[in-house]
């Protein structure tokens, strides 16, 4: 069947049982998403791409008709993903108002293919830690964040202008899709979500493998590293299976 037919009942079914934005509803019919996608594409599902989780297009439709995004407004995408985000954008608020970074960088070669195809290579695509942001492009208009964070990581917060937006998933296992000011503060809230979490440096599948226990922001880190760290920003490497092995013979007993 014709692709843009497939587009337009895709979008028919997303405006049938949610709120749309008219803007994202036009983009959608527009971009061809299986330049991004290869499995279904325009079946209302997630998919994969080599681990990491390609969202379903109603997941986008949220997040972009949440961020609101004018044209010409400058807008930085965290977690560039496959580049179906960023190509929507484009056609939103134009290619070179788009800027968009992944920290896996198997992921930002696949963006940049992508939105090539797509007839959308002025959007910018780079290998970046995403609460770090894109300081050189800054200040933004809108920044989206396609992962959750516990609290509005502060470096993007200082990269937005005075009246910009930052969306972005709040809370771990518990979220709320909400949109936060350039002080930071949550002023609105767009309903329950379910994201991966925001990845620092050595969490994603194509870097060195970290063995940390809990997670924190790049800002917390310290200079000292290892099983001493005060922050516990690293340990030494746990053997779990050992562990766990041990655990469960002390309860058989």
């Amino acid at each position: 069947m014709d692709p843009a037919v497939l587009r337009e009942d895709m979008v028919d079914g997303l405006e049938h049982g949610m709120d749309v934005a008219e803007s994202v509803a036009l983009a959608m019919r527009t971009v061809p998403r299986h330049e991004f996608v290869e499995n279904a594409p325009y079946q209302n599902r997630a998919d994969d791409f080599e681990g990491s989780t390609v969202l379903s297009p109603a997941n986008v439709a949220r997040l972009l008709s949440a961020l609101s995004a004018d044209p010409e407004e400058d807008v930085l995408v965290v977690g560039a993903g496959v580049g179906y985000t960023a190509a929507l954008l484009a056609e939103i608020v134009g290619e070179t108002h788009v800027h968009a970074v992944d920290i896996d960088r198997r992921l930002v070669y696949a963006a940049r293919e992508n939105l090539q195809s797509a007839g959308a290579s002025a959007v910018l695509v780079d290998c970046r830690d995403g609460a770090e942001g894109l300081p050189e492009y800054a200040p933004f208009d809108r920044i989206l964040v396609e992962a959750a964070a516990i609290g509005p990581p502060e470096r993007l917060v200082s990269q937005l202008k005075p009246d910009g937006r930052l969306v972005l998933p709040l809370g771990g296992p518990s979220q709320t899709l909400a949109s936060v000011d350039a002080a930071g503060e949550v002023v609105e809230e767009h309903g329950p979500v379910a994201f991966e979490p925001l990845l620092v440096e050595g969490e994603q599948r194509s870097g060195p493998a970290r063995n940390r226990t809990m997670r924190e922001d790049a800002e917390f880190d310290s200079d000292e590293t290892g099983y001493f760290a005060p922050t516990g920003w690293e340990q030494e490497w746990i053997d779990w299976d050992e562990r766990l092995s041990g655990r469960r013979r002390r309860y058989e007993r």
